[in-house]
């Protein structure tokens, strides 16, 4: 009987809490921080452990993606992983060739090594690389981040993406957020900030200390890499020179790049060659462009060419794990020395890697202000497949955004009320047991 007093007595201070909160958005962002998992949603399958999500079951075009509530909420399964409320997602041109297959088998491969062995399925997969949120759930050892805390972070193609309510990294795929930029903002920056620092850094040699009065071209400077590259090396003091098309030219001279060529001139590459010759180039385009970019570099000066459009996935999905890893090793192995022999200049493969400890620097220079979120276009979570649809569409001028967590609000009155419903009616039966 003493049971069934205290739990009357709790659940009317509960009913009497919810009645002084400040507004329901307040209870229903406390409740997502203490309990995430109870607080899904009002249907009976969210309360049980789903979550809505957009999924892909097989690859294909725009047709496979498909929207679904019937997702397991993921859970913190290890002592180092952090669970966040995903608030906004991005996408990038790496999401529309995973919907298509691309990079399959190696994916699927890092997903779960003893995959080689058999053939289990790798779907339902989740797309989306970017993700802003709120952190509601942590392992035991996680230190950098708490319950509560607004988070973004880069989520590597080998997990499940941020195009979902939920989603589960590690503490060090995850950074505060910058306190300067909303949850559309933030998602807008973390995967093409990963990808360029790695590329910046790793392959091309460069850093805050380095970067002073380097020059530097960036081909394909209009897209999420590009300016992002460009704001972060012109904090850095380097000279950044950038191609893309004539009306994406506001856009990045605005952002800071010192010159700029119309890749669709004529003359562009004349343009190009009458220049002081580039310490590094970044190459955002692929195909064609390394035929000529080489020539640009500044020879026996320890000069890089780093190129984010390898063959590596490629060759890996057409021609299998063992004999596609071979061949793109071969490739590099044979472009690298053939570089160095003729004219001393570094031949290197760009590529994303997740580094949440980098992220914490990137949000110190956004909150500085000397990086600014590019974002083209957002769309809500019901709409999903707009805008792959726009991104599809090329021409990028910054970064395509999903509003996952609009419907939040609404959601959480509902589950005020719900909840009003329930505590009075249990305080009611509870008094009646009494």
């Amino acid at each position: 009987m003493g049971c069934v007093r205290a739990m009357a007595s709790t659940r009317l201070l509960c009913l009497l809490n919810a009645r002084v909160a400040d507004s329901t958005k307040t209870l229903a962002r406390a409740c997502w921080s203490v309990c995430p998992r109870r607080h899904i949603g009002s249907s009976p399958s969210r309360l049980h452990g789903c979550m809505s999500a957009w999924v892909i079951d097989q690859y294909g075009t725009n047709g496979v993606l498909k929207y679904t509530e019937e997702v397991p909420v993921p859970t913190v399964s290890s002592p180092s992983e952090v669970m966040i409320k995903v608030h906004a997602a991005s996408l990038n041109p790496l999401d529309t060739s995973m919907r298509g297959g691309y990079g399959a088998k190696l994916l699927k491969l890092r997903r779960d090594p003893m995959s080689v062995m058999d053939s289990d399925s790798e779907f339902p997969l989740i797309l989306g690389r970017d993700v802003s949120g709120v952190v509601v759930d942590c392992g035991s050892e996680v230190t950098h981040v708490v319950p509560g805390d607004e988070v973004w972070a880069a989520v590597p193609p080998w997990k499940q993406g941020s195009l979902a309510e939920f989603v589960t990294l590690t503490e060090y795929e995850v950074s505060h957020k910058p306190k300067s930029l909303s949850h559309t903002e933030a998602a807008s920056i973390p995967y093409v900030a990963n990808t360029a620092l790695s590329a910046l850094v790793n392959a091309g040699g460069l850093c805050r200390d380095s970067s002073s009065n380097k020059r530097v071209l960036i081909t394909g400077g209009s897209g999420g890499v590009g300016t992002f590259s460009i704001q972060l090396l012109k904090a850095w003091g380097a000279h950044v020179t950038v191609t893309c098309s004539q009306n994406a030219e506001g856009l990045v001279r605005g952002l800071g790049a010192d010159e700029v060529v119309d890749y669709t001139a004529g003359e562009s590459l004349e343009q190009l060659e009458m220049m002081e010759r580039f310490d590094v180039i970044l190459d955002n385009v692929g195909g064609e462009t390394e035929q000529w970019a080489m020539g640009l570099l500044k020879p026996w000066s320890g000069a890089k060419y780093v190129t984010l459009v390898t063959p590596l996935l490629l060759n890996t999905d057409s021609l299998g794990l063992l004999d596609g890893m071979f061949q793109a090793g071969f490739s590099l192995h044979s472009k690298a020395i053939q570089n160095i022999i003729s004219s001393g200049v570094f031949y290197r493969w760009g590529f994303y890697a997740p580094d949440g400890p980098a992220l914490d620097e990137v949000s110190k220079l956004v909150d500085a202000g000397k990086i600014l979120p590019v974002v083209e276009a957002q769309f809500p979570f019901t709409q999903v497949p707009q805008a792959f649809q726009k991104l599809e569409n090329g021409h990028a001028r910054g970064k395509t955004v999903v509003r996952v967590a609009e419907e939040d609000d609404k959601r959480a009155e509902e589950l005020v009320q719900n909840g009003r419903s329930e505590s009075e009616q249990e305080v009611r039966e509870a008094a009646n047991q009494n």
